[in-house]
Parts: C-alpha cells; sequence; structure tokens
C-alpha cells in the first residue's frame, strides 16, 4: 500500500492536471499554486525546487522567444508563403504548398506564431476560390506541430528533451552515426503530405493571383541563420560552458531586440516585450518543480516498473506502448508537463532493459507532440487555428478537427516511429 505521502504527491499532480485541462489559459497560476502547496507542506525545500529547474532549457526558451518575435515583424514568412502558394497551378496544390511551408517555419519557430504568420495568406486564398478555410487551417496547425520536434529550438518538448538528455543542436539530426530526430520527422513530413493530399484533392480549380507581399528587412533572417550556424558550431566545437545552447539563443535574442529597438527607434519595445509568450515560460519552471516532487517521492520508478511489467520485458512492446501512451494522453492534454515527467521514467526503462535510450526518448518525443494533432484541443497551434475560424464566422466542430487530425498523426507517427526503431533498437 503506497504511504500517505505518495498518495498526496500523486493526487495533486492529477488535481493539477485535470485543472489545467479546464482552465487552460490559466496554466501557469494553477501550475504555481500546486508548487506553493508542496512548499508549504515542505515535500519539497525551496533548495530541491530550484535544483529542479532546467536553465539550460528556460534561458533558450527566452533567447527564442526573442529571435522569432524579431523574424515574424520582418514579414519574411508571409513573403516566402505568398511566393511558394502563388507557383502552384491547382488551389490544391497550393493548399498543400501552404502546410507543407508552415511545416518547414516550424522547424525554427513556435507554432503558435506560424499560425498566425501564415493565416492571412490562407484566408486570401480560400476568399478568392470560394472555398471553406477549414481544411486548411487544419493541415497548417497539424503541419505546424508535426515538425516542431524536428529541432532542438523548434517547440518546447524538444527544448525538454535536449535539456534532460544532454543533447545538442546538431544530436537531434545524427547522434552515436545515426540519423536522429530531424529525418524520422521529415519521413512522417512526407506520409503525412499523401494524407493531406486526399483531403484536398477535390479543390482542383486554377490558382488566382493573390497579392504580392513584401519583406521589411533582411537582418532579422541573418540572424536566424547565424543562430543555427552558432548552434552548429558550439555543437562540435569543445567547450566547458554548461548552458551554451541557451546563452547563444540569449545573445541572438538581445543582438535581435537592440536591433529593433534602433530600427523602431524604441516607439514600439513596450507592445513587442508584451507581444511574448511569457506565460509558457513561467509555466515550464513550475512544471520542472512538480515534476521533482514525483521523482523524490519514488513515483517515477513505480511507473517505470509497471510499464515494464505490463510489456514483460519486450523491447519493441514497450516501445510501442511509450508511443501510444503518448498519442493518446497528448491528443487532451498538454504534452508540456507529460513529457517531463515521463523522461525520467524512459531513462529508467532503457537503463533496465539496456536499451539505447534514445529510441525511448525519441518515441515520447513523437508521440508527445504529434498526438496533439488528433484533437483541436490537443495543442495551442490547433487552439488558436480554430479560434481564427470562429472569428471570421466559421464553426468547425469537433470531429471536423479529428476527422484530418487522426488519420494525419496515424500515418506521421507510424512512419516516424518505425524508422526510430530501425535506427536504434
Amino acid at each position: 500500500m503506497m504511504p500517505g505521502r505518495e498518495i498526496a504527491i500523486i493526487a495533486l499532480f492529477v488535481v493539477t492536471y485535470l485543472l489545467i485541462i479546464r482552465f487552460y489559459h490559466r496554466k501557469s497560476y494553477v501550475v504555481w499554486g500546486s508548487v506553493l502547496i508542496l512548499l508549504l507542506s515542505a515535500i519539497l525545500t525551496p533548495l530541491q525546487a530550484l535544483e529542479a529547474i532546467d536553465w539550460n532549457v528556460i534561458l533558450l526558451y527566452v533567447g527564442m522567444l526573442f529571435v522569432s518575435e524579431v523574424f515574424l515583424w520582418s514579414k519574411m514568412p508571409d513573403y516566402l508563403a505568398t511566393i511558394v502558394a502563388s507557383k502552384a497551378k491547382r488551389v490544391g496544390i497550393a493548399m498543400l504548398a501552404i502546410c507543407f511551408m508552415s511545416g518547414l517555419l516550424s522547424i525554427f519557430l513556435e507554432n503558435v506564431a506560424v499560425v498566425l504568420l501564415v493565416a492571412p495568406v490562407a484566408l486570401s486564398i480560400s476568399k478568392k476560390c470560394g472555398i471553406n478555410p477549414v481544411p486548411l487551417f487544419i493541415g497548417i496547425a497539424i503541419s505546424s506541430n508535426l515538425q516542431g520536434a524536428a529541432t532542438l529550438i523548434g517547440d518546447p518538448p524538444s527544448m525538454l528533451l535536449a535539456g534532460f538528455a544532454d543533447m545538442n543542436f546538431n544530436d537531434f539530426f545524427f547522434i552515436n552515426g545515426k540519423p536522429g530526430m530531424f529525418f524520422a520527422v521529415q519521413i512522417g513530413s512526407i506520409v503525412s503530405l499523401f494524407v493531406l493530399h486526399y483531403f484536398f484533392r477535390k479543390y482542383h480549380q486554377p490558382m488566382p493571383q493573390l497579392k504580392k507581399e513584401t519583406y521589411l528587412s533582411l537582418v532579422p533572417s541573418f540572424l536566424v541563420l547565424f543562430l543555427i550556424a552558432a548552434l552548429i558550431i558550439s555543437s562540435v566545437v569543445p567547450h566547458s560552458v554548461s548552458y551554451m545552447t541557451g546563452l547563444l539563443c540569449v545573445i541572438f535574442g538581445v543582438a535581435g531586440f537592440l536591433w529593433y529597438a534602433a530600427r523602431t527607434k524604441g516607439k514600439d519595445t513596450k507592445e513587442f516585450i508584451k507581444r511574448l509568450d511569457w506565460d509558457t515560460g513561467l509555466f515550464l519552471i513550475g512544471i520542472f518543480i512538480l515534476v521533482r516532487s514525483l521523482a523524490v517521492s519514488g513515483i517515477l520508478e513505480d511507473i517505470a516498473q509497471g510499464i515494464l511489467g505490463i510489456g514483460a520485458g519486450n523491447t519493441f512492446l514497450i516501445y510501442m506502448m511509450i508511443i501510444g501512451i503518448s498519442v493518446v494522453l497528448s491528443a487532451f492534454i498538454d504534452n508540456v508537463p507529460f513529457l517531463v515527467a515521463m523522461l525520467p521514467v524512459v531513462q529508467i526503462i532503457s537503463d533496465k532493459l539496456g536499451a539505447s535510450p534514445y529510441l525511448f526518448f525519441f518515441g515520447l518525443l513523437l508521440g508527445a507532440s504529434i498526438g496533439g494533432n488528433i484533437t483541436p484541443v490537443g495543442a495551442s497551434a490547433n487552439i488558436v487555428a480554430m479560434g481564427i475560424m470562429k472569428k471570421k464566422g466559421y464553426h468547425p466542430s469537433f470531429m471536423e478537427f479529428v476527422r484530418m487530425g487522426l488519420p494525419f498523426t496515424l500515418c506521421s507517427v507510424l512512419a516516424s516511429s518505425l524508422f526510430i526503431w530501425m535506427m536504434f533498437s
């Protein structure tokens, strides 16, 4: 029978999860309320709470907020999306191209920002062609979520994995001499394009001319390219700085902000700061502390033993169980706290089985990141995309999203996870 302390921690964690689902837009308040309970009840000491925070991940996230915002301000993504759509001869192909472009942008930019950026182009295509924009917006959202898992800077879950497993930027491409997460996601992306093509096949009318977009400056684009180059170099050149990835992102973020302030003569700096998603950063810090309570109580070890017992020591079965659980849960709940809680669990499982930890790390990341594509509430990008539709007078149903999201998710997860299995089993 579980001690009362463990029961209390599990109860707090479950209640926190339920409140996050119910009050998603107040998730930071919910998590920090739970952190306060942990500290006041002495389940965690303030020192343990501080030690739980992965500051490299936090620095990386904050730095990318600034870099992404400056890049978005330059309107380069709008320009690129318009160019890509204009090259298509048929509307269905243009829709497919916009989704593909959204995915590529999400390799380096936050998914919600990509949806907001591409939305005007998508609405313009829909209006000029007289088509329902809902399928296109669903395609944009789920394509963005898929590619967010491809690189270290693509999405918070990737940052969390990198922080936990001490992975650098290059490790998402090649690790231990084997193709990694980036290539697995690209295989899933190629397969999922066929799914989107199936849903867009009826839009075969000629593509009308789109209004040409112009970008404001090339400087932010070069800033992003230089940051990527710096991350690649820091991955291969030995250094003694613990938080090198996070520091580089912060340095480039500050440089981008100073350039922006100079370019706008400081007129919009306050609004710039307000536009940044500070809430998710606070949420990440709180989640690190909350999950530490599961670790110090031994609950994570119990979860790992339970999965090992059900899987009967079969590595492939356990691998697919982890992916399956991740996909199902992430379709309805926030993948950040789930991933933070499960990373130490899969580490324990890989140690017990003597398997490559990257097999389970990448499998977990795939399931948690792509699983959110099943439902309109599974990822922030989905919520935003459907919110735009409602503001424009369209009211997509829950099942309308699932009809596209479910086959997209199943095909992309299956293709990507089989690739990871072949590489790391």
